[in-house]
């Protein structure tokens, strides 16, 4: 799902304020489809709206169908895009087609599930919301579904009229060192979809008038990644080049379930600390984890292109694994 959208949050409110809501998915797309599957839009009983569905391209006829679904309480499957004609007519000019499943809330789609969702994405817990589309059931599932979940990737079981809708939590950064790359790095991050974290205790480097409207941690790295917690859908990125500080939090995230662990170092930076981690008790597969030198490869020259290649590599690892 996308970062930081409140698609069925909102779609929850409206249906507990009275007014009534419909959630819209797009459940499948061929072609130049504008949006990806398993993006969502929220129609409540009096027309207001929340995401899209084509990025405005049908969310007209999305809208007037869910009105309609909303009356009599019904789920429905919409198709838009046949034909280049057919795209055209409803604005998919470069012939895509998508396929939308319409929920009204209560009468389709529980209320109590849609709390379920709702609850589980403000834990940051991921979970899949599976309906079958012939069997109209429908369950809200946190186990399972690895790939879908590694991938950030909804869709129909092979073979089947099975929908998965991922609900992962936002992607996350933590950076440990408020460092030139630093600067570079997190705005490039926050296009990419991460919502970003650095930690200091140095507050010289982690100042506001270096990093503004940043997140910045003054703690010891160590705490402070115990108290945001190294889940799935976060990457660890080491940057201050300084065992004091890198070590203690690179220590946490080896036994973490963090997709990326990544540490600023020359080969033979690496090598030492590979020696000090051995020491203290880690094993091979677990140090293997970690990317050092971090980043790919790019022949980097400069913070700038230093973070290109750190992102990169995130992004690399996160939907092709290690």
């Amino acid at each position: 799902m996308d970062r930081f959208d409140k698609i069925p949050e909102q779609a929850l409110a409206w249906h507990k304020a009275g007014t009534g809501a419909v959630l819209a998915t797009v459940i499948e797309t061929w072609g130049s489809a504008p949006r990806r599957v398993g993006a969502q839009l929220a129609v409540s009983g009096n027309g207001q709206i929340e995401g899209s569905v084509s990025g405005g391209c049908v969310e007209g006829a999305v809208i007037a169908e869910a009105m309609e679904a909303l009356e009599v309480g019904e789920a429905r499957e919409l198709e838009f895009g046949v034909s280049d004609g057919d795209a055209f007519a409803v604005g998919l000019a470069c012939g895509g087609t998508i396929r939308v499943l319409l929920e009204p809330v209560g009468t389709v789609l529980p209320q109590e599930m849609l709390a379920q969702l709702v609850a589980a994405r403000a834990e940051r817990r991921a979970v899949a919301y599976v309906v079958d589309l012939d069997s109209g059931t429908r369950r809200v599932d946190g186990t399972g579904h690895k790939d879908r979940f590694r991938m950030d990737r909804s869709g129909f079981e092979p073979e089947s009229r099975v929908f998965v809708a991922i609900h992962n939590p936002p992607l996350r950064l933590i950076v440990v060192g408020a460092v030139h790359i630093t600067q570079a790095l997190l705005p490039m991050a926050r296009i990419a979809g991460y919502d970003p974290v650095i930690i200091d205790p140095r507050e010289t480097f982690g100042s506001d008038a270096r990093f503004p409207g940043e997140t910045i941690l003054h703690d010891w790295p160590d705490e402070a990644v115990q108290e945001l917690g190294l889940d799935g859908r976060t990457a660890l990125v080491l940057l201050t080049h300084d065992p004091k500080l890198d070590d203690p939090a690179l220590m946490q995230a080896l036994r973490s379930g963090c997709f990326y662990i990544g540490a600023l170092g020359s080969t033979r930076t690496h090598a030492k600390r590979v020696e000090r981690l051995e020491q203290a008790g880690f094993s091979a597969d677990e140090i293997a984890r970690i990317h050092g030198p971090i980043g790919l490869d790019l022949g980097a020259s400069g913070p700038a292109e230093i973070a290109v290649s750190i992102l990169s590599q995130m992004v690399g690892v996160l939907r092709k694994g290690a």
